[in-house]
């Protein structure tokens, strides 16, 4: 796993293998990340990364420039792995790391943000995926013209969500786009 640009581009990251999670691939992360670079200036950008896994989202948001990231994870060795990794990248002032379930801390979020990135496990239930991004979009959880991603695999469709954007698929990897304003 390596950040593909900015401050920190090219440093490679080596979680534990024992970690449960599925990394986004870089192919992937780098098409996500060209895409954004035509909608969002990355500096001083707040960002929510839900089910933070490795923090490979994370720190490529803070690499081009964005200042305060949130990572939520419910496995306690991810949340530790992205906290160590923070420290050997001075990232400290810029990422805050929450031990929790996504749907209890949605529940009790009240902040906004300008951009909210999820990739859930691919396996949860379908119904779990719609509940995300109404969780997200009814709470107005998004700052004006913020906007909410999900990773997700095939089978989960968002096409008919008054929200939905664009849904865009690199190899085994999808990403859906909501926007409300």
């Amino acid at each position: 796993m390596r950040i593909i640009s900015g401050k920190y581009k090219g440093r490679m990251l080596h979680p534990p293998k024992n970690l449960p999670v599925r990394p986004t691939t870089d192919f992937a992360k780098e098409s996500l990340f060209n895409i954004l670079n035509n909608y969002i200036d990355f500096d001083g950008l707040k960002v929510l990364d839900l089910f933070a896994g490795t923090g490979n989202i994370t720190f490529e948001f803070v690499s081009r420039g964005s200042t305060d990231v949130t990572s939520v994870d419910s496995s306690y060795a991810c949340c530790e792995f992205i906290k160590k990794t923070i420290v050997a990248l001075e990232m400290k002032d810029a990422v805050r790391v929450i031990k929790s379930d996504v749907f209890t801390f949605l529940n009790k979020n009240l902040n906004t943000y300008n951009l909210i990135f999820a990739d859930p496990p691919y396996d949860m239930d379908p119904d779990k995926f719609q509940s995300l991004a109404e969780s997200v979009l009814s709470k107005d959880m998004l700052k004006p013209e913020g906007w909410l991603i999900i990773e997700h695999g095939e089978r989960i469709t968002f096409a008919e969500h008054p929200f939905f954007v664009e849904h865009r698929k690199y190899g085994n990897v999808n990403f859906s786009f909501f926007q409300k304003g």
